[in-house]
């Protein structure tokens, strides 16, 4: 019937449309999570990359050869640039949803942490153990 979803269906007015707020303010909360879901994806491989190779140096990484801590290097880099660049897109896209709406402005203020911040603290972390894997 029209194409709409069934919960739209439930709430139809008599000319047989939906009512335009509804279904944009949910159009938005649907976005909004999938921005959000996909900044905390994002996340999970350089952050569980980070710390396993710390644990990998406990127990002799930085002691391999060159070419082995080149590769590592170079594979945490790749996962940090390219989580650093799906979070900062996704929380741009986010934080224009939110300019649409109030409800969610209070949580936008903190996007600036998730496209600014974090890469700060990767690029700290990553820099930590490229000293930790070729010079000491």
């Amino acid at each position: 019937m029209h194409g709409y979803p069934l919960w739209v269906l439930g709430t139809m007015t008599a000319t047989n449309k939906p009512p335009v707020g509804d279904i944009m303010t949910s159009e938005l909360h649907t976005a909004w999570l999938a921005h959000r879901r996909m900044i905390v994806v994002s996340q999970m491989a350089p952050t569980a990359l980070l710390i396993t190779t710390v644990a990998l140096i406990q127990f002799g990484l930085a002691d391999t050869s060159l070419a082995l801590r080149v590769a590592t290097a170079g594979i945490l880099l790749a996962s940090g640039i390219l989580g650093a660049l799906v979070q900062f897109q996704s929380a741009t896209e986010a934080q224009t949803l939110a300019r649409q709406t109030e409800e969610l402005a209070s949580s936008a203020s903190w996007l600036g942490v998730v496209k600014y911040v974090t890469p700060a603290i990767f690029t700290v972390i990553f820099t930590a153990l490229m000293v930790a894997l070729f010079w000491l």
